[in-house]
């Protein structure tokens, strides 16, 4: 369901008995926030006037002496919250400068949209498709904590391979999923399927078209529900919604769900498989009688991804811990190639289907830790600028990359081994996400000074566990 006025929106939260109105912004690292008011307080005025809040309160926002900010509610958003006990009405805002009026260009939602009406302002393609396959992990307890003399984490689950010994009521019925083994098993192995199909009715409530639900390839609990792709800011909506159902049905039965990319050593880590295409005209311009069926377009546009790859991992693989998924040897793409099939590479092209509609890339090094508005709009403008420049990606590596001869494997270059290695090479090639003012210098320097100060200094500056089995007796 998809309203286009404020008046529909009010006659949906009437017809609803709706009694609260939930406005929801994105802050930079990619998770919601979000503010409440009496439904007598939306009006028809609201989605032109919005409402205020603190913006210097935001993670990676305004400064204190610059802090008065508006939400104004994009009225296509609007969903009855299926996990509160009084009727809310959900509205996803964009923010705006009181004074100005002007869109905030640090408002991730924002970028977004300059990335789609840049792909038409170039003349290029007037729709950028998305479809990212977020994977996640299900645990039944999740403990951690970090001080000055201790630093600690302990996750569990009942399905997870390391508590086959475990009395558990006084007995133990086994049929733990064993590490790396967890790719479609059926109950009794699979515990989940039943929280799955509930969190895939939950979404379909909220609009969100589901194509398919499975456990994922790790031990405890590890998931994907795949969406059906839609434009880039919608979509990236809906990948909050996603991670909203998630999180909240988990929560419903007394477990926890994490997007964090790498929570088990020793086993698969969560990705987020993202596939992109574009259209003119409502045709695909993907498909072609080039490799793989595709067109010197989409040849074009993965060169681009693969040559601002390494910039790309900033806000892509945001996370100091993404980087320990993007590893050899656990289905993490860590080489920069593209083939039609083979998985290791980090630009897959899909051949479930030879329809010129199916027609689109795979970009598969993303992780569901990223903000999708930012990560969507930084994928986009690399492979516009690839189009645009004419950037071949040379020839495509079919073979299994994990296999190449030391001597073959020099050859291909490899994705950041860092974050900070990543955030300095955003530093040095972002010129193409400035083009049409779609990201700014403003937020770049923002996001690369908030990555230092807020994750890798201090994980670097922290001892870790391990060291001290490693080091403690030297």
């Amino acid at each position: 369901m998809s309203f286009k006025t404020g008046k529909e929106v009010i006659d949906f939260a009437k017809k609803n008995n709706v009694v609260m109105v939930d406005c929801r912004i994105t802050d930079s690292p990619g998770l919601w926030q979000h503010c409440s008011h009496p439904i007598s307080q939306l009006e028809e005025s609201t989605f032109q006037d919005g409402y205020g809040f603190d913006g210097s309160s935001i993670r990676g926002w305004k400064a204190i002496n610059e802090s008065d900010m508006l939400m104004i509610p994009d009225p296509s958003t609007a969903f009855i919250d299926p996990f509160l006990s009084h009727p809310t009405l959900v509205l996803i805002c964009d923010v705006v400068d009181p004074l100005s009026r002007q869109p905030y260009p640090r408002d991730p939602r924002h970028v977004a949209q300059r990335a789609e009406l840049f792909v038409k302002q170039s003349g290029v393609a007037d729709t950028a498709y998305f479809g990212p396959e977020a994977e996640f992990f299900v645990f039944d307890s999740a403990r951690f904590g970090t001080g000055a003399n201790h630093g600690y984490y302990e996750l569990d689950s009942s399905e997870a391979a390391w508590n086959t010994d475990r009395e558990e009521g006084g007995r133990n019925l086994g049929y733990k999923i064993r590490h790396k083994e967890g790719y479609f098993p059926v109950p009794p192995h699979d515990t989940q399927q039943d929280l799955r199909t509930e969190m895939c009715l939950e979404m379909e409530k909220m609009g969100i078209e589901v194509e398919t639900q499975h456990h994922e390839v790790a031990t405890a609990g590890q998931a994907e529900i795949d969406m059906k792709f839609d434009t880039l800011v919608s979509m990236a909506d809906k990948l909050l919604k996603y991670k909203y159902v998630v999180k909240n049905v988990a929560r419903r039965h007394g477990l926890t769900a994490t997007f964090m990319p790498k929570p088990l050593f020793k086993d698969n880590g969560s990705g987020m498989h993202t596939h992109q295409s574009l259209w003119k005209d409502g045709k695909p311009l993907f498909a072609g009688d080039k490799y793989a069926g595709l067109s010197e377009t989409a040849l074009y546009y993965i060169g681009g991804i693969l040559k601002h790859s390494r910039a790309l991992a900033a806000f892509t693989n945001p996370t100091t811990n993404s980087y320990k998924r993007l590893v050899p040897g656990y289905e993490a793409p860590v080489n920069l190639a593209y083939s039609s099939r083979n998985r290791s590479a980090s630009c897959r092209i899909p051949t479930y289907s030879q329809s010129p509609k199916a027609k689109r890339v795979e970009v598969r090094y993303p992780d569901p830790a990223c903000n999708p508005y930012l990560a969507f709009a930084a994928m986009l403008m690399a492979g516009i600028d690839g189009i645009l420049n004419k950037i071949h990606p040379g020839e495509p590596l079919d073979k299994n990359i994990y296999a190449l001869s030391p001597e073959e494997a020099k050859g291909v270059p490899t994705m950041p081994g860092s974050l900070d290695e990543a955030v300095r090479e955003l530093e040095n090639d972002h010129e193409f996400l400035l083009q049409g003012g779609v990201f700014s210098t403003d937020l770049i320097e923002s996001w690369i000074a908030y990555k230092r100060e807020n994750d890798i200094d201090p994980i670097r500056l922290r001892p870790h566990p391990h060291e001290f089995e490693l080091y403690f007796d030297v």
